[in-house]
């Protein structure tokens, strides 16, 4: 059991890696640092020596060696992998133990094939060249594995009983909030894999207007090819604009709403260190957002920006698991 516990605790830390990192590459554009998957140019490793190279460019032609870019997707692949390792001896030692833990052990085996079908997004990602629904999803998939891991961890190490929030509206305002995470991860992802960033540079107008000429349609139409519309024509500035001031809005929602839980936190019992970490982080991701609009998206902010989601996420995953009694196997 404290084998368990220990496991699922590195993994959780492992998971935040995984997501920074791949924001990380993805804001880099070593997205397609690697042609092919899971090796590089046909090996596990990135080509090094000039006869690797020569081999690497006769077998991919339309896809030039760059070192820099190829190591980032690696090294990306290469945690990821790891973690997958760990995930799967979780399952292992959960099915085992699944009368001392205070999850579901079923919920271990689902973390494996989410990871499964992660591993498959990951593999889409490069051969459908950046599609942005399935870099989204990749960024969903891996956000959601970070927030079961959180989970898991929490039931281990946390104390757990409904009876902390007792108002059964308050508890539903906590519930919804995780509801209201992932929409906006997802939004923050829409944006970032359409390239749609810096479609407005200045705060909180757009090009001076505070609701720019938008074209939502485009914009969120979900099956398209990186950097086109539906119709397969150049996807418009509009639509650009559109993506980027739905994912504001949804910024300024999650603020708010996270104030008003912090207030019903503060007026419950045992909640002050989630309470005042939760009105750290979010007021520091929105910080960081703006920042990143007014200085042109430096990728160590855009990276910061993508890690402080995964903290955000976690701080409400821990909540729910809170105020959820203990799961009896």
């Amino acid at each position: 059991m404290h084998s368990l516990k220990k496991l699922t605790l590195v993994s959780m830390f492992l998971a935040m890696i995984v997501v920074s990192l791949g924001a990380y590459v993805r804001l880099s554009d070593a997205g397609l640092g690697c042609p092919d998957w899971p090796g590089c140019y046909g090996t596990l490793t990135v080509p090094q020596s000039i006869d690797a190279i020569q081999l690497a460019q006769e077998a991919f032609p339309e896809s030039p060696v760059e070192h820099a870019k190829a190591w980032k997707e690696m090294i990306h692949r290469y945690v990821a992998g790891v973690l997958g390792f760990f995930i799967l001896a979780i399952a292992i030692l959960s099915s085992k133990l699944k009368e001392q833990i205070n999850f579901n052990f079923k919920l271990s085996f689902a973390l494996v094939g989410l990871v499964i079908f992660q591993a498959a997004l990951g593999m889409w990602t490069v051969t459908m060249l950046l599609k942005p629904i399935i870099v989204s999803l990749h960024l969903i998939g891996g956000m959601s594995v970070l927030a079961i891991l959180t989970y898991m961890v929490h039931r281990h190490y946390g104390t757990h009983r409904s009876s902390f929030i007792k108002n059964e509206f308050e508890r539903s305002i906590i519930r919804f909030g995780l509801v209201l995470i992932f929409i906006q991860i997802f939004l923050g992802g829409w944006t970032s894999t359409n390239y749609a960033a810096l479609a407005c540079t200045d705060f909180p107008t757009c090009h001076g207007s505070l609701i720019p000429e938008m074209d939502l349609f485009a914009g969120f139409s979900l099956n398209r090819d990186l950097g086109l519309g539906v119709d397969g024509e150049t996807l418009s500035l509009a639509a650009l604009h559109g993506i980027q001031w739905v994912h504001r809005l949804g910024a300024f929602v999650v603020l708010l709403y996270s104030f008003l839980l912090v207030n019903i936190l503060r007026k419950n019992q045992g909640f002050s260190l989630w309470s005042g970490s939760l009105l750290i982080i979010v007021s520091l991701q929105f910080i960081v957002g703006i920042s990143n609009l007014l200085l042109h998206l430096p990728i160590p902010l855009a990276t910061l920006h993508n890690f402080l989601a995964g903290l955000l996420l976690m701080i409400y995953v821990g909540l729910n698991s809170r105020i959820t009694d203990s799961w009896q196997n």
